[in-house]
């Protein structure tokens, strides 16, 4: 085991044949380019400058993985070429293949790495000047400092812009990723406080009439049961989601909950003593699945608090169909809430309907009880 890891390691760390030969394209690259520049101005027409010219590519190259030995080997061979030619036509060509590779290194490297290149290649640039009697040193100088200058600010920007798109990635994916958390927190509290209040509720009166009604105590026991087996599903139905489990043979997973399931909330709601009478309003037809479980866990969530904190035996439930939006209504005639905003379970409302880009409006009735009414836009679905 330790042989083949030590051979693994061996075999990642040993260089690919690219590129060593690569590296021993740039060995030749200084020698080639004197070759070239050594003929003068006809030798910039001989069969010479296509081998060079493709070794300034295969340097270039060596500039993304290998920017500092690359670009040292590459203001060398410069260099010589300008002591060997010691023509203006040569010192502009160096200048220019220079700074370009000086953008090209602060465009893929840390600043710190592209900075080091571009004092090589001003000093380079500038130890040219005295090769050239009669030139305006001062002139020169600040033309070879504002072309390198802008080389490399063109090549640090694109840099930075690229950091910067891949930072709001990163956001972007982190938002999402606490977007989905606070939904299963959404759906989980839905779903089990509904749930645990009704348990609550039916043990309460199973535990008082035991001993006197074995008949209502056995209801209880039997709805009871009944909440379990529902939460227990849904449970278990979020969690295979998450596991995105797709083993084959494994038993499938209930769909989720949606309009069409009111009918068991409101045999469940029931059985813990409160009556919900439902309301339809114009043509039920299908809804997208985010709309349907929404209003579904809105009309749990507001029966659920009147089952709790209404104290009154029944509350109506109104939803309507209309060609733009559907349209959630629960309310009850019982004493409400002292504050409306707190709990969970009216912000998690809130959110469910603004992430749909609906209105929600929850709070006492001035008559007395509490309403909650949602609006769900279907227009641009």
């Amino acid at each position: 085991m330790a042989a083949t890891r030590t051979s693994f390691l061996f075999r990642r760390a040993r260089p690919s044949v690219w590129t060593v030969l690569a590296w021993c394209g740039a060995a030749l690259y200084p020698a080639a380019l004197n070759l070239v520049v050594s003929h003068g101005a006809p030798g910039l027409t001989r069969v010479e400058i296509v081998p060079a010219a493709l070794l300034t590519f295969v340097v270039v190259g060596l500039l993304r993985r290998h920017p500092l030995p690359a670009f040292t080997v590459l203001v060398f061979a410069w260099g010589a070429a300008c002591l060997v030619a010691n023509t203006v036509a040569v010192a502009l060509l160096q200048m220019l293949t220079t700074d370009l590779a000086v953008g090209f290194v602060a465009a893929n490297h840390q600043r710190r790495t592209s900075l080091i290149t571009a004092g090589m290649a001003f000093v380079t640039q500038i130890a040219t000047i005295g090769l050239f009697p009669g030139t305006d040193v001062a002139s020169r100088g600040v033309l070879i400092l504002v072309a390198l200058v802008a080389a490399w600010t063109v090549g640090n920007s694109a840099r930075e812009r690229r950091e910067h798109a891949r930072e709001l990635s990163e956001q972007a994916t982190a938002q999402a990723v606490t977007a989905e958390r606070l939904r299963i927190a959404r759906e989980l509290h839905d779903m089990v406080a509904h749930s645990i209040g009704i348990i609550a509720i039916q043990a309460g009166v199973g535990s008082r009439v035991i001993d006197t009604q074995p008949g209502e105590a056995r209801k209880s026991l039997d709805a009871i049961e009944a909440t379990s087996r529902e939460t227990l599903s849904g449970l278990r139905r979020m969690l295979g989601a998450l596991r995105r489990a797709d083993t084959p043979g494994t038993a499938p997973l209930d769909p989720a909950p949606g309009l069409a399931d009111l009918d068991r909330l409101v045999a469940a709601t029931a059985d813990a003593g409160v009556r919900v009478d439902v309301h339809w309003r114009g043509e039920r037809r299908p809804l997208p699945p985010d709309i349907d479980l929404s209003a579904f866990r809105i009309v749990q969530e507001a029966v659920t608090n009147v089952v709790r904190h209404a104290g009154t035996p029944a509350c109506e439930v109104h939803v309507d169909y209309r060609d733009d939006e559907l349209s959630v209504e629960i309310v009850d005639d019982g004493v409400g809430v002292a504050d409306p905003g707190s709990g969970f379970g009216l912000v998690g409302m809130r959110e469910r309907v603004g992430l749909l880009k609906g209105v929600l409006t929850a709070g006492p009735r001035p008559g007395g009880g509490f309403r909650v009414a949602a609006r769900l836009p279907l227009e641009s679905r």
